[in-house]
Formats: C-alpha cells, sequence, structure tokens
C-alpha cells in the first residue's frame, strides 16, 4: 500500500488554475477541471495542501504584490465554494534578468524548506505536484515524491528532465491525487 503524503506542495497556474501567462487580475482565474475535487480529497484526508508558485510578473512590473494576493484571494474563494482549501501559499517575485539569482524561484528549494520548516514537514514524506520540471525537481533534491502534470503547456524540455530524474507523470491533478493514494499506477515519462 503507497503510503500518503503529510503534505503536498501544488504549483499553481497550470495545475490548479490555468495558465493564462502573468494573471494580474482576479476576472482571469479558472479552475482546471477536477482540481477543486483533487484539492478537496487532500483535505478530506488530512494531508496539507500548500502551493508553491513562482511570480515573475512582479519583478518585472506586470502586476503587483497587491494584484498577487487578489489573484490568490480570488483562488481560495473558488476552491472554497467547492469545499476544498490551500493551507498556505509561497510565491517568489524574482526573475534572474531583473533580480539575479534567488534561492526561492523554482526550480531553488527555498519556497519548499521554508514550508517544511513553518508546518514541519518531513521531507521524506511530502510529494511536489506541478506542470514543469521545476515545479516537481525538488523532489530529487529533498526528498519526496515528485508528479508532474503533463500538460499540452509542458514543454519537451521538460518532460526530457522528468524522465531522466525519473519523475512519475499525470494528465492531470485528480490522476496525480489517484497516484498519491495508491489507485492508480504510477507512470513514468513518455
Amino acid at each position: 500500500m503507497t503510503r500518503q503524503p503529510d503534505a503536498v506542495f501544488l504549483d499553481r497556474d497550470g495545475t490548479i488554475m490555468e495558465d493564462a501567462h502573468y494573471i494580474s487580475s482576479p476576472d482571469q482565474v479558472r479552475l482546471l477541471p477536477g482540481a477543486a475535487t483533487a484539492i478537496k480529497r487532500l483535505n478530506d484526508a488530512g494531508i496539507r495542501v500548500i502551493v508553491v508558485t513562482n511570480q515573475s510578473g512582479i519583478a518585472r512590473g506586470i502586476f503587483t504584490v497587491a494584484d498577487y494576493e487578489a489573484v490568490r484571494r480570488r483562488l481560495e474563494d473558488l476552491l472554497a465554494a467547492e469545499g476544498a482549501h490551500v493551507d498556505a501559499s509561497y510565491y517568489c517575485p524574482h526573475h534572474p534578468s531583473t533580480d539575479g539569482p534567488c534561492a526561492c524561484r523554482k526550480p531553488g528549494t527555498r519556497m519548499f524548506e521554508d514550508a517544511m520548516r513553518d508546518w514541519r514537514l518531513n521531507s521524506e514524506t511530502v510529494a511536489y505536484v506541478g506542470d514543469r520540471w521545476r515545479d516537481v525537481a525538488a523532489s530529487k533534491k529533498l526528498g519526496g515524491r515528485g508528479i508532474m502534470i503533463a500538460s499540452p503547456m509542458t514543454s519537451a524540455e521538460d518532460r526530457g528532465l522528468a524522465e531522466r530524474d525519473g519523475i512519475e507523470t499525470a494528465s492531470t491533478l485528480e490522476q496525480a491525487v489517484e497516484m498519491l493514494f495508491g489507485l492508480t499506477a504510477p507512470r513514468r515519462t513518455p
């Protein structure tokens, strides 16, 4: 039997909600089909749900921290309307072209490490789910289980990196959650 994680780190754009590139308005927030159901399932099992997201639009001046917070609240409201919730959200506002390198921008691990410290999590008992290799790469550095959602937005390069690293793949967040519960057999990146 598969051991359920104590927490799941979820990417936001392209994993929970549509990736509209630099979302700056709550009006742009659209949940992906099945995302709220998947998150509610994690909630009902007592698994922490923590969003970890790169938001370089802040550094690039495309939107503000206040805009990001308004989008975050809208996402949480839409989830709540379907009985789901996020326990915490962490974001990186940086971009290398404006701020130089930072430890928090995924695939960096700082946001994950901060969340593990804040929530007293063991790195071996967490899972990382996202639609890009950078969302799940921390599983190889810190421990835990990585599942990449191979969406139309997932590049061939990301698929190749996931295959190289032995990262499992799913087609949706719902399928990734089924894999975490041991209800769907793990898949390797095709």
